[in-house]
């Protein structure tokens, strides 16, 4: 019989701010931006969910909710030592750890009870050691499958442990309302309410021959996981399946030149992040929204993998000239990098010599970032942009460098107010 273990971080962008700053327990905090932005909710505090805010909602309707809430811009990189401080601890407890997410990941802990104990003192210690070394919050799952498994470790949030023993799936799944049962969103809860259903055990007896004639082949899928049965394995991998930066505009745009310089500085992050992995990617995919909300994206798939800035800018410049074709304002940009691998890089696409001076050269660039913070250093069309526009906070007009220092002091040119501000999107 299997033991399947889902180990959830609880509000994992937020308790790592909070380790990084005690002072933020029992706030109300909010990770995600400057309410004043166009910016969404990342993640946030308990605190803050008492009144309403969840993930997902417009940072304007949070400061509304609670006014008292503290905002955090939030940093990635923070957040990816953290996840890989999480999974190192539970690989020392089995080798199939199935990453979902940063803060998520499936065990399968059946083949190490002999080595450890029965499965639940597996999971008395993950959760131990996971608050006791990297004082974080988590919440544990144990069940016979992965489904099980994963609505265990929801209905044990916050910071919990909760075991469904076996044989007992199906009666602990039958009073949840349909929601809760992984891979049921919207659109069919409401089908299936169409259907007067409305908690998961009356979707576990309706015969699965009627819900295929409404969903197909998914019908009988949804009856055998409304009744606790998943066989499905837990798959090793790596938890990072693509990286990438967006961005939501202060104020919508049209200028080129400023789209540019936002897309080069959007790359600069997204390929640091790369070979902080380390890793390299061969697809990158360039998102564009417009003023009326239009979304439109493109991807281009490379020769070889990379992770340079200059190789991933050249080809995001081309996506992003090929979907400039609406005389309408821009109000979001994001580039990602996806279809990642590892090893070494292929040196025959510049040649040799090029490339290892490419590679010196953002070698040295990461070294800077990394003692003295990103902004530090920038490289190529980003320099266009100043400082407080590249992290992120509300500045007047921070993309336009052109009143030099002579016009400053003279206090000439008054800047106008606008211009990006820099969410990033994990």
């Amino acid at each position: 019989m299997r033991q399947i273990l889902h180990v959830d971080m609880d509000t994992f962008f937020v308790a790592v701010e909070q380790r990084l700053d005690p002072s933020l327990l029992g706030k109300p905090v909010i990770v995600g931006g400057h309410p004043e932005g166009r910016g969404v909710v990342a993640a946030c505090s308990y605190e803050a969910r008492a009144f309403g805010v969840h993930s997902a909602m417009p940072l304007a309707q949070a400061l509304r909710l609670c006014p008292r809430a503290v905002f955090l811009r939030g940093a990635y990189d923070n957040y990816l030592r953290a996840s890989l401080e999480v999974f190192r601890i539970l690989k020392q407890f089995t080798p199939l750890v199935e990453p979902t997410s940063l803060d998520e990941a499936y065990l399968d802990v059946s083949a190490c009870l002999r080595l450890h104990g029965h499965a639940m003192a597996i999971a008395e210690t993950i959760h131990e050691r996971i608050a006791g070394r990297l004082a974080l919050p988590a919440s544990v799952g144990l069940a016979t499958s992965k489904i099980v498994a994963k609505v265990a470790s929801r209905r044990a949030k916050p910071n919990g442990i909760l075991r469904v023993l076996p044989g007992a799936e199906a009666a602990f799944l039958a009073p949840l309302s349909l929601r809760e049962l992984p891979g049921i969103g919207p659109s069919t809860a409401e089908r299936l309410q169409s259907l007067g259903l409305r908690a998961i055990g009356e979707l576990a007896h309706l015969p699965p021959a009627m819900l295929e004639t409404v969903f197909g082949k998914t019908g009988r899928l949804l009856t055998q996981r409304a009744r606790g049965i998943d066989a499905s394995p837990v798959v090793t991998g790596s938890v990072v399946k693509s990286v990438g930066h967006e961005t939501t505009f202060e104020t919508d745009t049209a200028d080129r030149g400023e789209l540019e310089a936002v897309l080069a500085h959007l790359t600069e992050k997204a390929t640091r992040r790369l070979r902080r992995l380390p890793m390299q990617a061969r697809t990158v995919t360039l998102k564009l929204r417009y003023a009326d909300f239009t979304t439109v994206s493109r991807s281009r798939t490379l020769r070889a993998a990379t992770d340079l800035d200059t190789e991933v800018y050249r080809t995001a410049g081309r996506l992003l000239r090929s979907l400039l074709t609406r005389r309408v304002r821009v109000r979001l940009l994001g580039v990602s990098l996806s279809n990642l691998c590892e090893g070494e890089r292929q040196l025959d696409l510049f040649g040799e010599g090029r490339c290892a001076k490419y590679r010196g050269f953002y070698r040295a660039v990461d070294t800077l970032r990394d003692r003295f913070g990103f902004d530090v250093v920038t490289v190529g069309r980003a320099a266009l942009l100043q400082p407080a526009a590249r992290r992120g906070e509300r500045h007047l007009n921070p993309f336009r460098p052109a009143l030099d220092q002579e016009e400053r002091k003279k206090g000439e040119g008054t800047p106008e107010e606008g211009g990006p501000s820099f969410q990033d999107a994990a």
